[in-house]
């Protein structure tokens, strides 16, 4: 008996079915400009947004935080692994985002997985948006809530939704910039919702933190809404660069938190050298707004310059979704622009639905736009000659 055919034969069929994932090796740092395959490539997929991950001052800060501190933290934060840079880092995500306190989980995914199991119990009600991140749907799967989902960003369903359970406490969880589509959360109607019915609001501002509102610091300065969600949690390792989640609220929050996330309270927390990078990075946002400005001037650019060339491209994100259909076309015409020297891989199912596989372009700041008005051209004769 092979006790690995069934496992084989689901390879087979994902490669059938044009679903099959190959790793791909970067061989230079993560940059406007990659090496891959041995060729110098444009990255129009990278989240580091305001391409800090190869930052001369940020690399120079962490690796003075190196020599003082060492490579790892030794222990999880409530034992030996809280250093003066974690706390220093949750200080500067709490000032950044106009809040009493801040708290550093190892990933986003970590966070997601862990913040609400901890605030949602047996008996509540956890509302969350169908396009929401799988570390939300993960943690949402984690609790013991009942989880009901609203259609995207519909606050008429949303709100009937939360009238078939009138009195049950819960939460409002969601997006604030979705990572496939790249648009936002209805932020007002979502939090007036939770205000009117005594729910929880969260927002995962992953793709958020450092590209929208007027200095990058996410949707409420977006949307003039500042200090109003319960909840706002994040990722630093997207537009800061490093590695890591955060959830930011009030000091009541996160000494909850503390005593009851068990992703918190029993991974060994980041490396020093790490938070030190995020700590720093969020420094530069602050002092050189103008990073945020050439990030949004960008997305604005390549939206017209894809419409130029017959691609229906809106967004006032950096994620700005190509829609292609079927898996086998996208993935012919990833390849066609790889050949060309643009690194913008298909996206397919499960991360979107199936028959809906798209190029999922992601833009930098220090794109030019003679650069974006390249691939935009060749975007165009890419989609219109394949499909």
């Amino acid at each position: 008996m092979n006790k690995w055919r069934r496992i084989e034969e689901e390879l087979q069929s994902l490669q059938e079915q044009h679903l099959y994932r190959e790793i791909r090796v970067i061989e230079s740092s993560q940059h406007a400009h990659v090496r891959y395959r041995n060729r110098d490539m444009l990255m129009l997929a990278s989240n580091s947004y305001l391409d800090f991950c190869d930052e001369e001052r940020i690399k120079a800060y962490a690796a003075q935080v190196l020599t003082e501190y060492g490579t790892g933290s030794g222990g999880s934060r409530l034992t030996t692994g809280t250093t003066v840079c974690h706390i220093q880092l949750e200080e500067a995500l709490a000032r950044f985002k106009g809040r009493e306190s801040a708290m550093v989980f190892n990933t986003g995914f970590a966070a997601n997985g862990g913040v609400l199991p901890a605030l949602c119990r047996g008996g509540d009600i956890i509302y969350s948006d169908e396009l929401n991140h799988a570390s939300i749907i993960d943690g949402c799967r984690q609790s013991r809530a009942e989880t009901v989902i609203y259609r995207h960003n519909d606050m008429r369903d949303l709100e009937r939704k939360i009238r078939e359970h009138p009195g049950q406490p819960g939460l409002i969880v969601s997006d604030g910039v979705f990572s496939m589509d790249g648009d936002m959360v209805n932020l007002p109607g979502l939090v007036e919702l939770a205000d009117t019915y005594g729910l929880l609001s969260m927002i995962d501002e992953a793709h958020a933190t450092g590209v929208v509102g007027n200095s990058g610091r996410g949707c409420e300065e977006y949307f003039h809404m500042e200090g109003r969600t319960d909840i706002l949690m994040g990722t630093l390792s997207k537009a800061i660069g490093a590695e890591g989640g955060y959830v930011c609220g009030s000091r009541t929050l996160t000494e909850y938190l503390k005593n009851r996330v068990r992703s918190y309270i029993f991974s060994t927390s980041l490396s020093p050298v790490t938070v030190a990078a995020a700590k720093r990075a969020l420094e530069l946002i602050e002092e050189e707004p103008w990073r945020v400005r050439r990030l949004q001037e960008n997305i604005r650019w390549f939206c017209r310059e894809l419409q130029k060339n017959g691609i229906d491209a809106h967004s006032e994100t950096a994620i700005i979704p190509i829609r292609i259909g079927g898996e086998e076309k996208a993935v012919q015409v990833s390849e066609a622009l790889l050949e060309q020297g643009f690194f913008i891989p298909a996206i397919r199912y499960p991360t979107v639905k199936k028959g809906e596989a798209m190029l999922r372009a992601a833009l930098m700041a220090t794109h030019t736009k003679e650069e974006l008005t390249a691939a935009a051209a060749a975007i165009g004769r890419a989609v219109n000659c394949l499909t």
